[in-house]
């Protein structure tokens, strides 16, 4: 089913797509942050900042660490990827909702790491996710493979499931807003290939 799904490696001018679908696979949470250097005078909007962030030439999670999928003629998704090395021990919190994260992340340095896998949701259930997925492992070059996603995300849960990942650890998470909804944050790992 995923034969029609091509990947190719991202460019500098997929940047929108990039923000666009990195705040899809974060359910907006990646715009909430971005919306912290709105609020500086930095960008107009969160997702230009998101832009401008994924088209940076050397930032760790921008569009040298993604893999583009097209399905039908149009950008379906993406993947962001990246070896965890020990520099994330040196990262410091400035914003309290990316503690629990980033604690768990420091937890797998050596793994290869899956920042973000989002699919455009008039493209779900063709299999553009698992074939993402196939590469990112692919990718990791026989490390293990490690991810972040919400205990709420059920969709993503099953396909991590069904691809060897495991429940490694939980945070939860830092609320939003006053009523946001309550989950955690769980990480997941694959052992090495």
């Amino acid at each position: 089913m995923t034969a029609f799904v091509a990947l190719r490696q991202a460019s500098r001018r997929d940047a929108s797509e990039l923000a666009i679908l990195a705040d899809i696979a974060s359910h907006g949470f990646a715009s909430w942050l971005w919306f912290a250097d709105v609020a500086k005078g930095v960008s107009d909007t969160p997702l230009e900042r998101g832009r401008l962030k994924m088209s940076e030439e050397e930032a760790v999670g921008g569009w040298r660490d993604a893999v583009v999928a097209e399905a039908y003629g149009e950008v379906a998704g993406v993947a962001i990827g990246h070896a965890l090395d020990e520099d994330i021990s040196d990262i410091e919190v400035t914003i309290p909702a990316t503690e629990p994260m980033l604690a768990l992340q420091k937890t797998v340095v050596g793994s290869w790491f899956i920042g973000s896998l989002g699919v455009y949701s008039h493209l779900r259930g063709i299999g553009v996710g698992q074939r993402l997925l196939e590469d990112q492992i692919e990718r990791a070059d026989r490390r293990p493979v490690s991810l972040i996603t919400a205990s709420d995300n059920e969709a993503a849960l099953s396909l991590y499931g069904r691809n060897g990942f495991l429940e490694a650890a939980r945070a939860d998470a830092v609320p939003l807003f006053e009523n946001s909804k309550r989950h955690a944050w769980v990480l997941m790992t694959r052992s090495a290939a």
